[in-house]
């Protein structure tokens, strides 16, 4: 189903995302899903981890972060992410269990550009990443 397809045709050849999530069975469906797209996918299981990859990577061309995270959390992550060069107009998805009006709220005020609770469907997390992408 090529309408499925993150950015139009051929255009995410070369593009990375930086996935964070420690749950390894959604880490594993949102790499599927990316790399069926072209992405190349950089992962981290925890905050700790995260935080290196965020100071030694190239900027991705998006970020999509869970918010509860050992070591560190998505709102530490993000502030991370917002205060480092090169990061700093990234698109970031937050992409969480925590669903209530404040944690929303608090994310997007800490800079993320969208939010989706778990569980997700595959079709509008894509089409939430293609708009994000649409912006850069």
């Amino acid at each position: 189903m090529e309408a499925a397809s993150l950015p139009p045709s051929g255009s995410s050849s070369g593009q990375t995302a930086l996935v964070v999530e420690d749950d390894k069975s959604v880490a594993m469906l949102l790499r599927f899903l990316l790399e069926r797209d072209g992405f190349r996918v950089d992962s981290a299981a925890d905050g700790r981890e995260a935080q290196r990859l965020i100071a030694t990577l190239v900027p991705p061309a998006i970020v999509l972060l869970d918010i509860m995270l050992p070591y560190a959390d998505g709102f530490e992550l993000i502030a991370n992410i917002r205060s480092q060069p090169g990061w700093e107009k990234l698109p970031v998805m937050m992409l969480t269990a925590k669903g209530s009006e404040r944690d929303i709220a608090r994310a997007l005020d800490a800079g993320a550009d969208d939010y989706m609770v778990k569980p997700f469907q595959p079709d509008e997390l894509k089409a939430r990443l293609r708009r994000l992408l649409r912006r850069q």
